[in-house]
Protein backbone atom coordinates (compact mmCIF):
# COMPACT_ATOMS: atom_id res chain seq x y z
CA UNK A 1 0.00 0.00 0.00
CA UNK A 2 1.53 3.33 -1.07
CA UNK A 3 -0.09 7.13 -0.13
CA UNK A 4 0.84 10.66 -1.77
CA UNK A 5 1.02 13.37 1.12
CA UNK A 6 1.28 16.79 1.07
CA UNK A 7 3.88 18.63 3.10
CA UNK A 8 6.21 21.80 2.91
CA UNK A 9 4.43 22.79 -0.42
CA UNK A 10 5.57 18.71 -1.68
CA UNK A 11 4.28 16.14 -2.59
CA UNK A 12 5.80 12.74 -1.69
CA UNK A 13 4.69 9.18 -2.38
CA UNK A 14 5.51 6.82 0.85
CA UNK A 15 4.69 3.60 1.76
CA UNK A 16 5.53 1.89 5.12
CA UNK A 17 9.12 1.50 6.03
CA UNK A 18 10.54 4.76 3.58
CA UNK A 19 12.89 7.53 4.80
CA UNK A 20 11.89 10.61 3.45
CA UNK A 21 13.56 14.17 3.72
CA UNK A 22 10.66 16.91 4.15
CA UNK A 23 11.08 20.11 5.00
CA UNK A 24 11.66 21.37 8.75
CA UNK A 25 9.25 20.17 11.30
CA UNK A 26 8.63 20.82 14.84
CA UNK A 27 9.52 18.39 17.56
CA UNK A 28 12.48 16.23 18.97
CA UNK A 29 13.97 13.38 17.43
CA UNK A 30 12.07 10.11 18.02
CA UNK A 31 8.48 12.22 18.11
CA UNK A 32 5.88 10.84 16.02
CA UNK A 33 4.31 12.87 13.37
CA UNK A 34 1.07 12.23 11.66
CA UNK A 35 -0.14 13.87 7.86
CA UNK A 36 -3.64 14.84 6.77
CA UNK A 37 -3.52 15.95 3.85
CA UNK A 38 -3.24 12.42 2.16
CA UNK A 39 -4.14 13.29 -1.95
CA UNK A 40 -4.31 9.73 -3.15
CA UNK A 41 -4.05 6.02 -1.60
CA UNK A 42 -3.22 2.92 -3.68
CA UNK A 43 -3.30 -0.61 -2.67
CA UNK A 44 -5.21 -3.88 -3.00
CA UNK A 45 -8.41 -2.62 -3.53
CA UNK A 46 -7.09 0.12 -6.53
CA UNK A 47 -6.70 3.82 -6.35
CA UNK A 48 -8.28 6.04 -4.31
CA UNK A 49 -8.33 9.94 -5.32
CA UNK A 50 -9.02 12.58 -3.24
CA UNK A 51 -10.99 16.12 -4.09
CA UNK A 52 -8.27 17.74 -2.89
CA UNK A 53 -7.92 15.18 0.14
CA UNK A 54 -9.17 11.76 1.33
CA UNK A 55 -11.48 12.35 4.15
CA UNK A 56 -10.26 10.02 7.58
CA UNK A 57 -6.97 9.36 5.41
CA UNK A 58 -3.71 9.60 7.65
CA UNK A 59 -0.25 8.36 7.29
CA UNK A 60 2.16 7.62 10.26
CA UNK A 61 5.50 8.49 10.97
CA UNK A 62 8.74 8.79 13.59
CA UNK A 63 10.91 11.83 13.41
CA UNK A 64 14.35 10.40 12.70
CA UNK A 65 16.71 13.96 12.95
CA UNK A 66 16.21 18.26 11.97
CA UNK A 67 19.90 18.84 10.10
CA UNK A 68 20.96 21.35 7.53
CA UNK A 69 20.23 20.95 4.13
CA UNK A 70 23.53 20.68 1.66
CA UNK A 71 25.01 24.31 0.92
CA UNK A 72 23.67 26.02 -2.15
CA UNK A 73 26.14 28.59 -3.52
CA UNK A 74 24.58 32.22 -4.85
CA UNK A 75 26.85 34.22 -7.01
CA UNK A 76 26.47 37.24 -8.43
CA UNK A 77 28.58 39.36 -10.79
CA UNK A 78 28.15 42.17 -13.64
CA UNK A 79 31.37 42.26 -15.67
CA UNK A 80 33.63 44.77 -16.15
CA UNK A 81 32.67 46.67 -13.31
CA UNK A 82 34.19 45.04 -10.65
CA UNK A 83 31.37 43.10 -9.05
CA UNK A 84 31.14 40.24 -7.62
CA UNK A 85 29.02 38.59 -4.55
CA UNK A 86 29.04 35.46 -3.12
CA UNK A 87 26.61 34.29 -0.53
CA UNK A 88 25.32 30.66 0.61
CA UNK A 89 22.21 29.14 1.94
CA UNK A 90 21.96 25.60 3.69
CA UNK A 91 18.35 24.81 4.50
CA UNK A 92 16.53 22.91 7.69
CA UNK A 93 15.30 19.53 6.78
CA UNK A 94 13.88 16.94 8.34
CA UNK A 95 14.36 12.99 8.69
CA UNK A 96 11.10 10.92 8.20
CA UNK A 97 10.87 7.10 8.49
CA UNK A 98 6.67 6.12 7.44
CA UNK A 99 5.59 3.95 10.05
CA UNK A 100 1.38 3.37 8.88
CA UNK A 101 -0.78 4.24 6.41
CA UNK A 102 -4.51 4.05 7.25
CA UNK A 103 -7.30 5.00 5.18
CA UNK A 104 -10.15 3.69 2.08
CA UNK A 105 -10.58 0.52 4.40
CA UNK A 106 -7.20 -0.24 4.60
CA UNK A 107 -3.89 -0.26 6.67
CA UNK A 108 -0.52 -1.14 6.15
CA UNK A 109 2.20 -0.96 9.18
CA UNK A 110 6.03 -0.94 8.75
CA UNK A 111 6.98 -4.07 11.45
CA UNK A 112 10.85 -2.89 11.56
CA UNK A 113 12.80 -0.56 14.45
CA UNK A 114 13.32 2.91 14.15
CA UNK A 115 16.27 3.73 13.88
CA UNK A 116 17.46 7.25 15.18
CA UNK A 117 21.29 7.53 14.08
CA UNK A 118 21.54 10.71 12.17
CA UNK A 119 23.63 11.22 8.98
CA UNK A 120 26.63 13.00 10.68
CA UNK A 121 26.85 10.00 13.13
CA UNK A 122 26.98 7.22 10.24
CA UNK A 123 29.38 9.20 8.48
CA UNK A 124 32.15 8.65 11.35
CA UNK A 125 31.89 5.42 11.86
CA UNK A 126 31.93 4.77 8.35
CA UNK A 127 35.32 6.41 8.46
CA UNK A 128 35.99 5.08 11.49
CA UNK A 129 36.14 7.84 13.93
CA UNK A 130 33.56 6.56 16.12
CA UNK A 131 33.85 4.24 19.03
CA UNK A 132 33.05 0.86 18.96
CA UNK A 133 31.43 -0.52 21.53
CA UNK A 134 30.80 -4.12 20.57
CA UNK A 135 33.92 -4.48 19.79
CA UNK A 136 35.62 -3.58 23.28
CA UNK A 137 33.48 -5.82 25.20
CA UNK A 138 34.00 -9.20 23.67
CA UNK A 139 37.34 -9.11 22.99
CA UNK A 140 39.38 -10.98 25.82
CA UNK A 141 42.35 -9.16 27.30
CA UNK A 142 43.59 -11.57 29.60
CA UNK A 143 43.85 -14.86 27.68
CA UNK A 144 45.84 -12.81 24.96
CA UNK A 145 48.15 -11.35 27.33
CA UNK A 146 49.32 -14.79 28.80
CA UNK A 147 51.14 -16.61 25.99
CA UNK A 148 53.20 -13.19 24.77
CA UNK A 149 54.14 -12.86 29.05
CA UNK A 150 55.36 -16.98 28.87
CA UNK A 151 57.14 -16.49 25.36
CA UNK A 152 58.98 -13.33 27.00
CA UNK A 153 60.38 -15.13 29.81
CA UNK A 154 61.18 -18.22 27.91
CA UNK A 155 63.84 -16.17 25.53
CA UNK A 156 65.63 -13.29 26.97
CA UNK A 157 68.83 -13.86 24.91
CA UNK A 158 67.18 -14.01 21.36
CA UNK A 159 65.06 -10.57 21.84
CA UNK A 160 68.52 -9.00 23.08
CA UNK A 161 70.18 -10.49 20.38
CA UNK A 162 66.88 -8.95 17.73
CA UNK A 163 67.52 -5.33 19.05
CA UNK A 164 70.86 -4.77 18.62
CA UNK A 165 70.95 -3.18 14.78
CA UNK A 166 72.34 -5.52 11.83
CA UNK A 167 76.01 -4.45 10.76
CA UNK A 168 75.32 -2.80 7.06
CA UNK A 169 77.38 -4.88 4.41
CA UNK A 170 79.57 -2.70 2.66
CA UNK A 171 78.48 -1.78 -1.02
CA UNK A 172 80.11 -4.29 -3.56
CA UNK A 173 82.29 -2.62 -5.89
CA UNK A 174 81.47 -2.41 -10.03
CA UNK A 175 83.44 -4.49 -11.98
CA UNK A 176 85.42 -3.05 -15.30
CA UNK A 177 83.74 -3.19 -18.75
CA UNK A 178 84.45 -5.94 -20.60
CA UNK A 179 86.91 -4.94 -23.59
CA UNK A 180 85.62 -6.12 -27.02
CA UNK A 181 87.77 -7.89 -28.79
CA UNK A 182 89.54 -6.63 -31.64
CA UNK A 183 87.34 -7.33 -34.75
CA UNK A 184 89.82 -8.54 -37.84
CA UNK A 185 88.79 -8.32 -41.19
CA UNK A 186 89.98 -10.54 -43.67
CA UNK A 187 88.55 -9.51 -46.52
Amino acid sequence: MYAVIKTGGKQYRVQPGDVIVVEKLDGEAGSDVSFGDVLMLGGDKGVTLGAPTIAGATVAATLVETRKGEKIKIFKKIRRQGYRRTTGHRQMESVLRITGIEGAGETAKWDGEVSLMTRAEMNARARGLAPRVEETETRPARKAAAPKAAKAEAAPATEAAAEKPAARKAPAKKAAPKAKPASTDEA
